[in-house]
């Protein structure tokens, strides 16, 4: 057993956590003279797998928020800045799916959870900076073009590509 609860450890983080807190509850029901707070252990073990699944969906928000920042609005500055921000938290959360691939299939559901959410804020923001909304629509953004390297438009992302601009 502890050699498969070490290798799930290396291939899926959150399984681990789900599996280990589900140990540590059975050890509890079962009884035992060791001096260990099993349901406290159980919950903090779970939490750490829970704090995956809050930054997925905290770094999905953070995606569709920029492209739909970059889909509906006009403004030329913060481009830029919103180009690599979806480029970083892309790359974050390939790093989340790497560690635990069971996450992936929380992908799609967090996406359709998280768009009227994050569009509803988003208008706010946009309107509080004068812009018009008024054909800003819920986004349907699919799983490929959220993890993706897809960006609406004629968005050309340099900061993703690595390519710059050279001096002639």
């Amino acid at each position: 057993m502890r050699g498969n609860a070490a290798d799930l450890y290396e291939q899926d983080f959150v399984r681990w956590t789900e599996q280990q807190s589900s140990a540590l509850r059975e050890a509890a029901g079962v009884g035992t003279n060791l001096p260990l707070d099993w349901e406290n252990l159980a919950e903090e073990i779970e939490s750490l797998g829970a704090s995956q699944r809050r930054e997925l969906r905290s770094r999905i928000g953070g995606i569709l928020e920029h492209l739909l920042k970059l889909e509906h609005s006009p403004a030329k500055d913060p481009r830029r800045g919103w180009i690599e921000s979806t480029a970083n938290h892309r790359s974050e959360i390939e790093l989340l799916l790497n560690d635990s691939p069971s996450l992936r299939a929380d992908v799609a559901r967090i996406i359709a959870e998280q768009a009227p959410k994050v569009a509803r804020r988003t208008i706010r923001m946009l309107r509080l900076y004068g812009e018009d909304v008024s054909n800003l629509e819920l986004p349907n953004y699919t799983e490929e073009q959220v993890l993706g390297d897809w960006f609406p438009g004629e968005v050309v992302p340099l900061a993703v590509s690595g390519e710059r601009d050279e001096p002639e």
